[in-house]
């Protein structure tokens, strides 16, 4: 049997609607229709059918494991589970059911899952007239800028979730058709937010005043992350283009940062590390195209995420084997189901390696393992890259969005005023917690970066003050 007919994941079935995680209906029908799961070896390619009870009763959450396997259902089998799931009385009514209360996405959700998919589109594409208006009326409006800006990003995350749900039943050529139109007018939105998104126009209040009018906690967090980002990158662009900031970072660099990143690349000798084996071909700003490319990624990054997940909240709230799920369930719909580019699924994909510490997750560690063994003496002399080439041929340890984007999911996180099982901290609390648990005792954040983060939210909130 050809892997093409392996079609999806079953990670990606079992997960797509339930709220907690696990669709109890689905599970139940391919049991009793002895329906078999295409099981490949991550490793040695090697491939074969077998029944999902004997699976199950092994492991009832087998999918899930770390390990060599993948698991999928072949076409003929999703055609069986769709069948049988429409003649069971009040399936598919209860999985909406389910969808519609999913507290991480909102009551407004179930509004745009109900959509066509040329329905999803034409909205989108009236969310992206709101803000060229703006563009070409060049309005200094800050509230009705926040504002559009703010809610087509909702309103794109949301539409996004809901595509992609039905898209990861289908092939992965019919879904790239489904989700063609999806993929443009949401790229065409992400430019023209970062045409508006500038330093002078940002007001990180006014933006979670806002963002808090959605009722739905994921979409919160997508929201704010996906701007954040935006911003912070400009930030960036503005520090390392107009300013001495490299030149200081240089000076300060064997003091302040050596042995950090020797920590990280402790084969290189220590006088060797420099700020350019930090940033592959040295730092530089960050191009218009590849800063849209990146946005994108930032705005689908928690595409996978099921309502149940919640992170830094401790261990009564925090599930790891759904943590792993959501990057990669998020990786694969990106990656297989649509045409964004390929920096966004490697966003979705990577933004949780953390420099490859133990608590960290991702497909990074996972390809980098398979080519280890392929290319016995690989080097990995560098930690980060802007350009796809060096990270795809595993030249660094890590990809910068995806670094970029750890900081801000976890300052997001450990700030969201919708913690329940700790205190949410202060933007000050914040940062120093992330100093100390983050750099100082585990190497999971880039620790130039994040002073540069640092320094972006104070500016921010001078502006405020």
């Amino acid at each position: 049997m050809s892997k093409e007919k392996a079609i999806t994941l079953l990670s990606e079935v079992l997960l797509s609607l339930d709220g907690k995680g696990i669709n109890k209906n689905y599970i139940e029908i391919i049991t009793q229709e002895e329906i078999p799961i295409y099981c490949e070896n991550k490793n040695t390619g090697k491939s074969r059918l077998m029944p999902f009870k004997v699976l199950y009763d092994n492991h009832e959450k087998f999918w899930q494991q770390d390990g060599n396997w993948e698991y999928f259902l072949t076409a003929e089998g999703i055609g069986k589970l769709r069948e049988k799931a429409a003649a069971k009385p009040g399936a598919w009514e209860n999985e909406r059911q389910k969808a519609k209360a999913e507290a991480g996405y909102g009551s407004d959700y179930q509004v745009f899952a109900d959509m066509t998919a040329s329905e999803k589109v034409a909205h989108l594409n009236k969310d992206k007239q709101k803000l060229n208006d703006l563009i070409l009326n060049k309005s200094k409006d800050e509230k009705a800028v926040t504002k559009t800006v703010v809610d087509t990003a909702r309103d794109a995350a949301m539409i996004n979730r809901a595509a992609l749900e039905e898209a990861i039943r289908l092939g992965n050529s019919e879904a790239k058709k489904l989700t063609q139109g999806l993929v443009v007018s949401t790229n065409e939105i992400v430019k023209s937010s970062t045409l508006l998104l500038t330093e002078d126009i940002y007001n990180n209040d006014l933006m979670d005043t806002l963002v808090k009018k959605s009722n739905g906690t994921i979409v919160q967090h997508i929201t704010r992350v996906y701007l954040n980002g935006i911003a912070f990158l400009e930030y960036y662009n503005n520090l390392v283009s107009t300013s001495n900031a490299i030149k200081k970072l240089r000076i300060s660099f064997a003091f302040k940062y050596r042995k950090f990143y020797h920590t990280l690349l402790p084969h290189i000798d220590i006088d060797d590390i420099v700020l350019e084996r930090v940033f592959y071909g040295g730092m530089r700003a960050v191009s218009p195209e590849l800063l849209h490319n990146w946005a994108v990624g930032f705005l689908v990054h928690d595409i996978g995420k099921a309502a149940a997940v919640e992170y830094h909240e401790g261990e009564a709230a925090y599930n790891h084997n759904l943590a792993i799920e959501h990057v990669k369930l998020g990786y694969h719909s990106i990656k297989d189901k649509t045409n964004y580019p390929m920096e966004a699924s490697l966003i979705t994909g990577y933004h949780h390696e953390y420099y490859g510490d133990p608590s960290g997750y991702g497909y990074y560690r996972t390809y980098l393992e398979k080519y280890q063994k392929a290319n016995p003496y690989l080097k990995q002399d560098y930690c980060i890259a802007y350009d796809l080439e060096p990270v795809l041929d595993f030249r660094v340890l890590a990809y910068f969005p995806a670094k970029v984007l750890e900081i801000i999911d976890v300052y997001d996180s450990i700030t969201d005023p919708n913690r329940v099982y700790r205190e949410v901290l202060s933007p000050e609390e914040a940062l120093t917690l992330m100093r100390e648990e983050f750099i100082k005792k585990h190497r999971k954040l880039d620790a130039v970066l994040f002073d540069i983060f640092k320094e972006f939210i104070h500016e921010k909130h001078k502006k405020q003050d």
